[in-house]
């Protein structure tokens, strides 16, 4: 009998808004400043992006440049209080409905269950040129014998995401981009709410996006991975807590995904990115080892934010 809960939906509602665009030499100037209230060292810069697809990134694609766009499907309120199973979403398209044509695209989202076997976590990595697929993304999911981390790359035949995901969506090319680099953190925000936060302070009601990767150089990072769907409504951001499996996970860990200053309307999730190793991924949360932290990272501004299926019934509980 056909499982009609794994068919994706093939014409989802589609919003846009432009986003705000500062210059990359105002950026350096922003977040050079902003940043050292969160960390001993601080290096910002304009650099040419270095390739991508090489260690140790391994991303799909070389570049962050070509029409950059950030992209938010779904959202928590597919997943919580219970799981809308009917919300499967082909990545492959989402370069026909941004207007990104080949497409590259990174981020976090809920994986595909159906393909899974179980709810897990996505560390979207992949390439759509021309119909062919170049997938490098990983899914994590919780072991049920041990509770460890089951971590694994999907074949280029599945394109899935499910419930959830904050993507940037570019053509992959070359191009200059924010090289962000810091060390040691001597406050209490993790490395993207600093930047978000940094943000915000500057350009107050007017939303910036970034979005890239960074890689965490030294250290360990709180990160989480959603067991199997919930039978009970989770209504309550302490009850997120108890249901979800955290993880301590070591450097290095490639983290990618997206953030934003401000919300335009469009019931937006500020942050959001997923992180992998050699065995491990998960949702990042913060480092765990201040003192011996480092991290690197590599960003493009976002000219566009595209809203797909966007809830119309929302709620703000897990967007941690």
């Amino acid at each position: 009998m056909k499982n009609m809960a794994a068919t994706v939906i093939e014409n989802p509602p589609v919003a846009s808004k432009s986003l705000f665009v500062p210059t990359l030499e105002e950026l350096v100037k922003v977040l050079g400043s902003g940043l050292t209230s969160n960390f001993e060292t601080v290096f910002v810069e304009i650099v040419d992006c270095p390739d991508l697809t090489k260690e140790p990134f391994t991303l799909a694609c070389k570049g962050l440049g070509g029409k950059p766009r950030l992209v938010e499907i779904g959202g928590p309120p597919y997943l919580l209080p219970l799981v809308r199973r009917e919300k499967l979403y082909n990545m492959s398209y989402i370069g026909k409905l941004t207007d990104v044509e080949p497409s590259f695209l990174i981020g976090a989202g809920a994986g595909p269950w159906p393909y899974a076997g179980v709810n897990c976590e996505m560390i979207i990595n992949l390439e759509v040129n021309g119909g062919k697929v170049n997938n490098h993304t990983r899914i994590s999911k919780v072991d049920t014998k041990d509770g460890s981390c089951i971590l694994e790359r999907l074949p280029d035949t599945e394109t899935r995401c499910a419930l959830l995901a904050n993507i940037f969506c570019s053509e992959g090319k070359p191009g200059k981009v924010l090289r962000i680099s810091c060390k040691k953190r001597i406050g209490k925000d993790d490395f993207i709410a600093s930047i978000r936060k940094s943000l915000q302070v500057q350009y107050k009601e007017k939303a910036v996006g970034l979005g890239g990767t960074f890689l965490l150089k030294e250290g360990k990072a709180k990160q989480h991975i959603m067991p199997e769907f919930s039978t009970e409504p989770i209504n309550t951001d302490e009850e997120v807590e108890k249901w979800l499996h955290f993880y301590n996970m070591s450097a290095p860990l490639i983290a990618v995904g997206t953030l934003v200053s401000a919300d335009p309307g469009l019931d937006l999730r500020l942050q959001h990115f997923h992180s992998f190793g050699h065995a491990e991924g998960g949702h990042y949360h913060i480092d765990t080892e201040p003192d011996n932290v480092e991290y690197l990272g590599y960003f493009a501004v976002g000219e566009y934010i595209y809203r797909i299926d966007q809830p119309t019934d929302t709620h703000h509980v897990g967007r941690d």
